[in-house]
C-alpha cells in the first residue's frame, strides 16, 4: 500500500465504554436504551461517584450536577477527566443554552455540546463519529476492522484524524488538497473504509486523454463511435453506492469540468450514445496538489465546480509540518522490509531525517527508508548513512538576478520567459520528471504540459 499505510486486524468484537455524568436518572435510563449493544455504560449521578482512574472512550457530562450550585460543575469535571485521559471524547449537555456556558465547556476541552432534551438520532450520530476516531487512532484493542492507517500522532496528524472522523456518514463531496506525496490517497481510502463494505473507484484524471474523458467517466453504448464494439460502464456508474476518488483533479480540462459539475448537481449519468439517463448515488472525493482557488483566479478551473467540490475540505500538512511523525513513519517503513532486512534507526539517524526539508513529503521518506534499509552496512542506520542519500540538491533552483529588464516585451512575455528559465534549470538539476515535479510542487501532467508549451523538449540537452 501507499504512504504510511498498512492493513491492521483487530479483535473480533469491539466494545466502547461511555461515562454518563448526570444527576437525572431518566437521562441514564434513556441513554442506556438508545445506545448500541457494543457500548458499555458507566453511570455517575454525583461528582463523588465519578471514577476518574477508569478508562473511557467517551463521556457525556451534564453541566449542572448539584442543585443549588450557582456555578456549573461540568467544566471542572471535563478538565479532570481529560487530565486522566487526554484522548477522551467529551460531550457536554444541558438544557441551559447560554453562550457563555457553552463556550466554557469548549474551553474546558469538550468536543461537542448537545442540547437537552437529547435526540436519539443525534446521539447515535455523535457516537458513530467517536467510534470512527478511535478506529483511526488504531490504539483500541477492541476495535474490529481491517483498515488503511494514517501513521503518526503529531498535533497535525491528530487534527487530520479528528477531521476524518467528523466526515463519517457524510455524503457530500470532499476536496483534499496538499502537496505531492503527503497522503491524499491514504486519506481518500480512510474516508471510504470507515463507511463499511462499498465500492471504491480510484482514477487519476491526468492519465485520461481529453477525447476519451466522457466515455471513461460516463461509459458508452455499443456503436456510439468507431471502436465501441460493446457497452461499457463508466467510472461514475461503477462507483454507485460507494466512493469515486478523482486524483489530480487540477489536470481536468475546462471543457470537461462542466460535465463533472452537472453530474455532481444531478447525480445523473448518460452513457455516450444512450438516449436515457440513470441516477447513481456516489460520493465524489477529489484530490489536488495545487490550490484550486488560485486556478480559479487564473481562469483554469471553474469557480462553480470548486464550490461544489469544496462542500467538505481537508488540507493535508506537508511533512515539514509534522516532523514529530518522522520517527514513527521511519519505523513503519523499515518494518515493511522485515524479515528480509532487519534494520532500525539510531537516534542520530532519526535526527538527520528531521533536519531535511522533504520536498517529496512522505513518499520521498518511504523511498529513502527503503534505500537505507538496503544499503546501510550495520543493523542500525546512522547519521552518516542518511547523509549519503539526503544530499542538499533538491531545493528549488536559485532565482537569477536580472539587472536589465526589457519592458518592451510586456509582462506576460517576461513572466513566460522567467517560468521557462526556472523549468529549464530544475530539469537539469533533477534526476527525472517525477523529482522535478516534486521540487516545483506541481503535478507530472502539468509539468509535461509546460515542457511542451515552452518547447523545452526540443532544446539540446
Amino acid at each position: 500500500m501507499s504512504l504510511g499505510v498498512h492493513a491492521i486486524s483487530m479483535a473480533a468484537t469491539r466494545v466502547f465504554s461511555l461515562l454518563i455524568v448526570d444527576d437525572d436518572p431518566l437521562i441514564h435510563q434513556s441513554l442506556k436504551m438508545t445506545l448500541p449493544t457494543h457500548w458499555k455504560v458507566f453511570s455517575a449521578p454525583t461528582l463523588q461517584a465519578i471514577q476518574y482512574e477508569r478508562f473511557y472512550h467517551a463521556a457525556f457530562v451534564d453541566m449542572h450536577l448539584e442543585p443549588g450550585q450557582k456555578k456549573p460543575q461540568g467544566p471542572e469535571v471535563i478538565e479532570n477527566l481529560l487530565k486522566h485521559n487526554s484522548q477522551l471524547e467529551v460531550v457536554a449537555m444541558s438544557g441551559d443554552l447560554s453562550r457563555p456556558l457553552m463556550e466554557s465547556c469548549l474551553k474546558a476541552g469538550a468536543q461537542r455540546f448537545l442540547a437537552k432534551p437529547l435526540m436519539p438520532e443525534e446521539i447515535l450520530l455523535v457516537l458513530e463519529k467517536i467510534e470512527a476516531l478511535w478506529d483511526l487512532r488504531s490504539i483500541d484493542p477492541n476495535a474490529n476492522r481491517r483498515s488503511t492507517r494514517w501513521v503518526g500522532d503529531s498535533e497535525a496528524s491528530q487534527k487530520i484524524k479528528k477531521r476524518l472522523a467528523e466526515l463519517k456518514g457524510e455524503t457530500s463531496p470532499v476536496l483534499i488538497e496538499g502537496e505531492t506525496g503527503c497522503g491524499k490517497e491514504v486519506v481518500a481510502r480512510l474516508l471510504h473504509e470507515q463507511e463499511g463494505d462499498r465500492p471504491f473507484i480510484a482514477v487519476n484524471l491526468a492519465s485520461i486523454p481529453e477525447n476519451l474523458f466522457e466515455s471513461e467517466f460516463f461509459g458508452h453504448v455499443k456503436g456510439a463511435f468507431t471502436g465501441a464494439d460493446q457497452n461499457k460502464m463508466g467510472l461514475t456508474e461503477a462507483a454507485n453506492g460507494g466512493d469515486l476518488f478523482l486524483d489530480e483533479i487540477e489536470a481536468m480540462p475546462l471543457s470537461q469540468q462542466a460535465k463533472l459539475l452537472r453530474f455532481l448537481e444531478s447525480g445523473e449519468v448518460r452513457r455516450v450514445g444512450a438516449k436515457e439517463s440513470i441516477h447513481v448515488k456516489t460520493r465524489v472525493i477529489a484530490a489536488s496538489n495545487r490550490s484550486l482557488e488560485k486556478m480559479v483566479a487564473e481562469g483554469t478551473f471553474r469557480e462553480d465546480l470548486l464550490y461544489r467540490l469544496n462542500s467538505q475540505h481537508l488540507r493535508l500538512p506537508h511533512l515539514r509540518e509534522r516532523l514529530d511523525d518522522i520517527d514513527e513513519l521511519a519505523k513503519h517503513f523499515l518494518a515493511a522490509e522485515r524479515p528480509r532486512r532487519n534494520k532500525s534507526f539510531s537516534d542520530d539517524g532519526i535526527a538527520a531525517l528531521k533536519k531535511y526539508n522533504w520536498p517529496g513529503n512522505v513518499r520521498e521518506l518511504k523511498r529513502v527508508c527503503e534505500q537505507l534499509s538496503l544499503t546501510s552496512p550495520l543493523p542500525f542506520i546512522r547519521e552518516v548513512d542518511v547523509a549519503t542519500w539526503l544530499k542538499p540538491n533538491t531545493s528549488l533552483p536559485q532565482t537569477p538576478s536580472y539587472t536589465v529588464i526589457d519592458f518592451n516585451k510586456g509582462l506576460n512575455l517576461l513572466v513566460e520567459e522567467f517560468e521557462a528559465h526556472v523549468l529549464r534549470s530544475c530539469l537539469k538539476q533533477a534526476e527525472d520528471i517525477e523529482q522535478a515535479a516534486k521540487i516545483l510542487q506541481i503535478s507530472r501532467s502539468n509539468l509535461y504540459k509546460k515542457i511542451k508549451d515552452y518547447k523545452l523538449d526540443e532544446e539540446p540537452s
